[in-house]
């Protein structure tokens, strides 16, 4: 999820430390549902049997109070996904809450939290609005396309009770903001997708691209479900069908963002449209995938274990425990910044003479499992897509990155449409 906060330096740190973001599991990978295309969950079989996936509250409260210590800055935003983290119950996210106040030094204390909304209630909604929690709620569309991978433990669709979450979240006027898992399946509606979104009030749309591959024969070993991130010289593994193709995700972004720049510039707000903008106004992506390098977005465990990222919680990226070792330590050790690094030191000549590097960067290192044209390791699986929609919004983003230079709102783009040619 993304806020918007202006975020200002305190002057009492160290040159050495930097500001990064951490997405703690209380609950690991324990969920009410079984979504078809999660990775996560998968995740149990990385711990003993019988493992009791709730943090307690000692790793909690060092957890807390380490991390509000580590930011160098006077706000400080806490990320609380899973698995489901409302299966914990109300009274412990109200002990988080007590516990930030104490520990916050004077810092405004922000939270967001990703759910299902499956179990919100009054309650959990009221406690939410009283304490300014950005909610992010898991949507994939419309009732048909919603429940085509997002189901219960008993295969049975979750789209009215997710709606009811939604209808809660409004009623308590809660922030929320959706997330939509772009799939091969509804990636063939783009129109009827975003405008279910819009539809719903979502205050901020977050589409998240499919792309999960099936395990080689390393993976039996342990049980996994799907491949863990490629390494050099690990053979080519095939997606799962429902992971979405890349051309057919740039067709989606761009059908979507035709429709957005016509009439909602300024009205509703697209991640990926304003990640767009962040860069070709020079004021950068604001998201890790399109970052140069990486490393400043971690995971903690429900044990206290830091991972170097969600998407890297493997035995390998494991940097520490919580409780043996200090946050900003592990953050700042040469194994977190060599694993950052690694994403431009490892981009392949491809990539390095395209175009829309400056904005593309070679995206998340997880999905670079496909070789280049010339037989180069390293292309991202959804370079032909983004590769398009990058394209295609250069003219717009241009124009918009041209109105706020001249202090004029990026909306009246809309009064320009169509483009003259060359722009």
């Amino acid at each position: 999820m993304v806020q918007h906060h202006l975020l200002r330096p305190l002057n009492n740190r160290s040159p050495e430390s930097r500001n990064f973001h951490v997405m703690a599991k209380p609950i690991g990978p324990i969920c009410n549902l079984d979504c078809t295309y999660c990775y996560y969950l998968e995740k149990e079989k990385l711990f003993p049997k019988g493992e009791n996936f709730k943090m307690t509250p000692e790793v909690m409260e060092t957890y807390i109070q380490q991390y509000i210590a580590s930011q160098n800055t006077l706000e400080v935003t806490f990320s609380w996904q899973g698995g489901e983290p409302t299966l914990l119950g109300l009274e412990y996210f109200k002990k988080i809450v007590e516990l930030q106040r104490r520990h916050s030094g004077g810092r405004k204390i922000n939270n967001t939290l990703q759910t299902n909304g499956t179990l919100l209630d009054d309650a959990w909604c009221a406690f939410f609005q009283e304490n300014s929690f950005l909610i992010g709620l898991s949507i994939d569309g419309p009732r048909k396309l919603h429940d085509t991978y997002r189901l219960d433990k008993g295969q049975k669709p979750t789209f009215d009770r997710v709606m009811d979450g939604i209808n809660l979240l409004k009623k308590h006027r809660v922030e929320f903001n959706t997330l939509t898992v772009v799939s091969a399946s509804n990636a063939k509606h783009p129109l009827e997708v975003y405008e279910f979104l819009r539809e719903v009030g979502s205050g901020y749309i977050q589409f998240i691209p499919l792309v999960e591959r099936l395990p080689g024969e390393s993976a039996v070993v342990n049980g996994l479900d799907f491949a863990e991130p490629p390494e050099s010289g690990q053979l080519p593994s095939p997606v799962t069908r429902w992971s979405v193709p890349s051309e057919l995700y740039g067709d989606f972004l761009i059908t979507i963002f035709n429709e957005w720049v016509s009439r909602d510039v300024g009205k509703v707000f697209v991640q990926m449209f304003d990640v767009s903008l962040g860069i070709w106004s020079g004021h950068g992506p604001g998201l890790c995938l399109f970052l140069e390098n990486c490393g400043e977005a971690l995971a903690v465990e429900h044990n206290g274990d830091l991972y170097s990222c969600d998407h890297f919680v493997y035995p390998k990226y494991h940097l520490g425990n919580i409780m043996n070792d200090s946050l900003g330590a592990m953050v700042n050790s040469d194994q977190q910044r060599s694993f950052g690094q690694a994403k431009s030191e490892t981009l392949p000549k491809y990539c390095r003479e395209c175009d829309v590097r400056f904005a593309c960067h070679g995206e998340c290192p997880k999905h670079r499992f496909l070789t280049t044209p010339d037989g180069e390791e390293g292309l991202n699986y959804l370079c032909a897509g983004y590769k398009k929609y990058f394209h295609h919004v250069d003219p717009y983003m241009k124009k918009m990155a041209e109105l706020m230079q001249a202090r004029k709102a990026p909306a009246n783009i809309m009064n320009m449409l169509p483009l003259p040619s060359g722009q």
